[in-house]
Order: C-alpha cells, then structure tokens, then sequence
C-alpha cells in the first residue's frame, strides 16, 4: 500500500541525485558544443541539487539557492561529514553561475567550465558515497 517514510526521503533523495547526474551530463555536452554560460548553469545545477538530495534524507529543504548552500556549509561541511575543499567548490560554482546568468558583460573561459564540471563529477562522487552509506538505492 504505502510507504513508510524513511523510504519515501530515500526516494525523494535518489530523485534529487539523479537530476544532478542529469544536469552534470548537460553540462559536459554543452562545454563540448562551446556554450560555456550553459555549461556553468548545469554544472552549478549538479551541485544544487546533489546538495538537495543530502538534505532529502532529513526532510529539509530551503526557499532560496543561498539557503541550500550555506545551510549544506554548515550542516555537512563544517561537521566534517563531507571535506572542507567542498566548500570553495559550491561557493564558485554559485558565483560563476549567478554571474554568466545574470551580468550581461560577464565572460566565463573554458578552462573555468572544464574546473567547474570536474569539480561537480568530484562533488557528486562524494554525494554518491554519503548517499550509499545511508542506503539510498541509486
């Protein structure tokens, strides 16, 4: 009939991660076609929601893209439950993101979208293990 719901977070989660293996497999087709601002976008959405994914386990989720952040900073990086180096990751991938969306001027290089996806593929690697240790099933 039903299911409980601890399985129901785990599902939540599984979905979440996948979209962000989605979004990273965009972006790497898209740095591939020389579109770097949509590149940045996904590889930046493969972070957002591999982040909402760990949240789904405790049925937490946030309003606004900063929320996701700095509560991910505070709740998983700064605990030690995922390394420090993270953090810098997100913090870019945001930056690079806000600014190839939104400022008209700003230009974003390919070796930043080549580091900015290698950083996901890493991220989302990281967010894979935590995610298997908790036995969502991906």
């Amino acid at each position: 009939c039903c299911m409980n719901p601890n399985d129901e977070l785990k599902a939540l989660s599984a979905y979440r991660f996948e979209q962000s293996l989605e979004c990273l497999q965009s972006a790497k087709i898209l740095a591939e076609c020389g579109d770097y601002r949509g590149a940045a976008n996904r590889s930046y959405y493969a972070f957002f929601h591999a982040m909402r994914s760990v949240f789904a386990l405790d049925n937490q989720d946030f309003s606004k893209h900063s929320g996701v952040a700095s509560n991910f900073r505070k709740d998983f990086i700064k605990s030690g439950i995922f390394e420090v180096k993270f953090s810098d990751m997100i913090k870019s991938a945001f930056y690079i993101r806000n600014n190839s969306d939104y400022d008209d001027f700003y230009v974003i290089v390919k070796a930043d979208v080549e580091e900015q996806i290698q950083n996901a593929e890493e991220f989302c690697a990281a967010v894979r293990t935590y995610l298997e240790g908790e036995k969502v099933t991906l």
